[in-house]
């Protein structure tokens, strides 16, 4: 899996994550264990809904010519 995942999209998707997770505790809702699949794909550094649609956040490293 090649990461396609940039540095202010896992921010998002941390926040995100997060309040779904804290939405979830807050209405004693299982729906809130929805808020693990962002968090998981930060964690990967992969998004299978990225790859279908043909997007990648990640920044492109340069390499240097001698």
């Amino acid at each position: 899996m090649k990461k396609n995942i940039g540095s202010t999209d896992k921010i998002i998707r941390v926040v995100i994550g997060l309040a779904i997770i804290g939405w979830g505790l807050y209405a004693q809702s299982w729906w809130g264990l929805i808020g693990l699949i962002p968090l998981v794909t930060v964690a990967t550094g992969f998004c299978g809904l990225y790859t279908l649609l043909g997007m990648n956040t990640c920044e492109v490293k340069k390499t240097e010519k001698v």
